[in-house]
């Protein structure tokens, strides 16, 4: 494998686990996409190698329409590509084949519906209290409600077990209060739960050497990221079968 391919692993981890909706899934679509790309290795740089594994991930995945009232394949796609990734429509489109006029209007199109989306109870796990309150302002926003706000690894592990949220939003770094990852750990013991971890270095998170996150979103986010990547976590992902 080049090195520019092991350089893009990390992205190309976070967006396929993001459309699937868990590790497993979504590292299988990128196995299946560094086959593909085995046999016609793309060309060029870094930001061009990247854009083809994105497409090689993204062709594996055909279009739908999803739910009643939810989102389609492609403005799945869309949005991850554009929020959570961050490409412009014009390089979100050459990953999937559209224009950057089609890709617009999709991601214009699914920002009017993501509100209508799944809705969560939000164990919020940090131990700044004014990142913590900006995030609950955010968890609002996106039409979810902030179940409790934990500051520490025991605080968080106690007010799981008592709440029961739908989706909890984890940092990695809690301080003095432990560790984020450990915190989670702990709880999926005990209960199944998506979880979307806030982090400002997701490629420690994404080595491919352990049990990792199914979401991974980057400090600093828009709202628009948040909603995107917990509409991905409440609904499970794409059904690939």
């Amino acid at each position: 494998m080049n090195e520019a391919l092991l350089r893009a692993l990390p992205r190309a981890r976070r967006y396929a686990r993001a459309l699937a909706g868990n590790q497993e899934a979504g590292d299988a679509l990128v196995r299946e996409a560094l086959m593909a790309l085995r046999e016609s290795p793309p060309p060029g740089d870094g930001p061009t190698v990247m854009l083809a594994l994105y497409r090689a991930v993204s062709a594996q995945v055909k279009d739908a329409a999803g739910e009643p009232g939810g989102l389609s394949v492609v403005e799945r796609q869309v949005l991850l590509l554009t929020a959570l990734e961050g490409l412009g429509h014009e390089a979100a489109g050459l990953v999937l084949g559209r224009t950057g006029d089609e890709v617009a209007a999709k991601a214009a199109a699914a920002r009017e519906r993501l509100r209508e989306g799944a809705r969560a109870d939000v164990l919020i796990v940090e131990d700044e209290p004014i990142i913590a309150m900006d995030l609950g302002q955010l968890v609002a926003a996106c039409g979810h409600r902030v179940a409790g706000i934990a500051a520490t690894q025991a605080e968080a592990v106690a007010l799981a077990r008592s709440l029961n949220p739908t989706l909890i939003l984890a940092d990695i770094n809690l301080g003095m209060g432990g560790d984020g990852k450990s915190a989670v750990a702990e709880i999926l013991r005990e209960m199944t739960v998506p979880v979307i971890f806030v982090t400002a270095y997701p490629e420690r998170l994404l080595t491919g050497e352990a049990v990792e996150p199914a979401f991974v979103v980057t400090k600093p986010f828009d709202p628009m990221t948040l909603a995107i990547a917990t509409y991905q976590a409440v609904t499970g992902g794409l059904r690939l079968s």
